[in-house]
């Protein structure tokens, strides 16, 4: 490992690696001291190469934004049986005051960066499920039949049987009413924005990191940082000061965090089948 790294970085590592758990939900985090200092590296199967190595494209995408810092890539590749992702060492402080109003604003930033269409070069992953990212440019059809239908696939093929897919089939199907009036242009997205995919560095600074990138409606990334917390009320009012929303984000905000739910659902079993189908039926609902 010590040789492929040298080999694919350009640096020189001394000691090995000090282990430091689990990250982005494919793979082992290590902290590797180099000549030029410490370098962060994510270890897993050579399976999870293509991976590791669309979250490194990804992390490229958001830096060429020049929007809000992330990781820099140092290189990438295999060693054995395993692939490795070399990253840029970070020291992670407290939030300041204003490092989530500057998080808000920066964000806005971000998704003002744009594509012809909707999606990606590649397919990437959220968390440990693919994630599809074929080109469109028909929005509701894209979250159709890549967001929302793949997750329902993975569900049924998981054992989740019952009505309640047949009622997301539905939905998928009326996709279309949420859009009504609004006609989003393709957005640079973080993609897995949640409370724990972000930190203020040793100067104050937002970080994101660990990506699910594709080029999408700015509401998707929004939506999921309400869905599990972790950003307070001087983000959302510095964001809506940089770029506000589109009337009706709120009665879209379920529509988009229900990807997130069904692959939680798939990922993890448990109380999420029941939080579907709530959302499903509010969704459903609110199109009658």
């Amino acid at each position: 490992m010590r040789a492929a790294l040298e080999a694919a970085t350009g640096l020189e590592f001394g000691a090995g690696p000090v282990p430091l758990g689990a990250g982005g939900g494919v793979a082992l985090c290590q902290r590797w001291e180099g000549t030029a200092g410490p370098v962060f590296v994510k270890v897993a199967p050579l399976a999870l190469e293509a991976a590791l190595e669309a979250e490194a494209d990804g992390l490229r995408e958001l830096a060429a934004a020049q929007a809000v810092r992330v990781p820099a890539v140092l290189g990438s590749g295999v060693a054995g049986d395993r692939a490795f992702l070399a990253l840029e060492w970070i020291d992670f402080g407290a939030a300041r005051a204003g490092t989530e109003a500057r998080l808000g604003e920066l964000l806005a930033r971000l998704h003002r960066a744009t594509a012809a269409r909707f999606g990606w070069h590649r397919a990437n992953t959220l968390g440990a499920t693919p994630q599809h990212n074929a080109w469109s440019a028909d929005w509701a059809d894209f979250f159709a039949r890549q967001r929302l239908g793949f997750q329902l696939e993975l569900a049924e093929r998981s054992g989740h049987g019952g009505r309640w897919l047949e009622r997301g089939r539905e939905l998928c199907e009326r996709l279309p009413a949420y859009f009504a009036g609004h006609a989003p242009q393709p957005s640079l997205l973080h993609g897995d924005l949640w409370g724990g995919n972000w930190a203020a560095d040793a100067s104050g600074a937002p970080v994101i990191f660990d990506p699910a990138t594709y080029f999408g409606d700015r509401e998707a990334d929004l939506a999921m940082t309400q869905l599990f917390g972790g950003f307070g009320r001087d983000f959302y009012a510095a964001y809506e000061a940089a770029w506000p929303l589109d009337r009706g984000a709120n009665a879209r905000r379920d529509l988009y965090n229900l990807y997130h739910v069904l692959n939680h659902l798939n990922l993890f079993g448990g109380g999420y089948r029941a939080q579907a189908e709530r959302m499903i039926e509010r969704l459903l609902a609110g199109v009658r």
